[in-house]
């Protein structure tokens, strides 16, 4: 890669005492050194931070997918979540470290902003980290975080250009859902259902992602439009029995977080219609022109749509207060973006 060869060609040229004096005005020599601040945003860029605003919603959902009520475990199942998601963005960098070079020569391993030894490091450090945190929120939960770790891994140093990558991203996301839930106290198996349609919409968005730097699939986004659709309908009905925390909560006399028939209609109503606009749009785009930039598009609003179909889940499990927080991840996720300067982003 031509332009980390040439980041580090300069820093060697300044290692050397003495060779300001031969070979220019140190100013111009001492502004090829990366600064804090940079160093600071190429870490940000690598671990791709506004994404991390689609992971707490995660726990929170499953959470109320089992019908308990988050507490300090949910909490940790959530810092789990967060470590295990961003040692898979480092490892996903180190690992397409070759390939970046010639399709994303901007990025901080091929830019020579990271060392590439750096990333692979903090990915086990992360790897580690969220493993504790897990083991922190009791048995139930490390059972489910050490799975979810290995399909992170495996995901990218194997599956990831496979035909079985899609599915192991799936199979991660909707795990992490399964985390909350085990580690809130409730039983993963009321979670199974809104596991799998995280997990669906999830493998949506990472087919459409395959093609981000080439274009030319017109069968990925429809196919995506398709399940974004399909997906609507069933989180916008109305489900048929509610956990046995929201049953419990919902008895005369008793009270609790879930709203009245109507209020958790619209809210569910609503929470769907958004997921739906944020998704559909930016498919439809990409189905009529799959050109890269419209790809990219539309990977970046099935990220986005990610926290409204949480919402919703947590809204079809009766937690209605619940998913009004997990809804308003999404403007604290855009307000960051943009303090950031990072509008762009990928989970490939």
């Amino acid at each position: 890669m031509s332009g980390g060869a040439s980041a580090r060609a300069s820093g060697g040229a300044v290692e050397t005492p003495g060779s300001a004096s031969v070979a220019g005005p140190p100013p111009a020599r001492a502004a090829a050194l990366p600064t804090p601040s940079s160093r600071a945003g190429a870490w940000a860029e690598l671990l791709r931070l506004p994404a991390l605003f689609t992971v707490p919603g995660d726990a929170l959902a499953g959470a109320a997918a089992a019908g308990a009520r988050p507490g300090p475990r949910t909490l940790l199942a959530i810092g789990s979540s967060l470590c295990l998601y961003e040692a898979g963005m480092a490892l996903n960098d180190w690992a397409d470290r070759a390939e970046d070079a010639v399709e994303r020569p901007h990025r901080p391993l091929p830019s020579g902003r990271i060392r590439p030894a750096a990333a692979l490091a903090a990915a086990g450090v992360l790897t580690g980290a969220g493993l504790v945190l897990a083991a922190g929120a009791g048995r139930p939960a490390l059972t489910i975080a050490v799975p979810l770790a290995a399909t992170v891994w495996a995901y990218d140093l194997t599956l990831k250009h496979t035909p079985a990558g899609p599915a192991a991203m799936a199979a991660a996301r909707g795990l992490d859902l399964l985390l909350g839930a085990a580690a809130t106290g409730g039983g993963t198996r009321a979670a199974l259902p809104s596991a799998a349609l995280l997990g669906s919409h999830t493998l949506a968005v990472t087919a459409v992602s395959r093609r981000e730097t080439t274009g030319g699939s017109v069968l990925a986004p429809l196919a995506a439009l398709a399940t974004t659709g399909a997906l609507t309908g069933l989180v916008a009905r109305r489900r048929t029995r509610l956990p046995a925390g929201r049953r419990a909560a919902a008895a005369p006399g008793l009270s609790g977080s879930v709203p009245t028939p109507g209020v958790a209609d619209a809210l569910r109503t609503g929470l769907s219609a958004v997921y739906t606009a944020t998704a559909a749009r930016p498919y439809f785009h990409a189905v009529l022109n799959p050109s890269p930039p419209l790809t990219q598009r539309a990977v970046g609003g099935g990220i986005r749509a990610t926290i409204p179909l949480q919402a919703a889940l947590a809204a079809r499990s009766g937690a209605g207060a619940t998913s009004l927080l997990v809804a308003a991840l999404a403007p604290a996720g855009r307000w960051f973006a943009k303090r950031t300067a990072m509008r762009k982003v990928s989970i490939t």
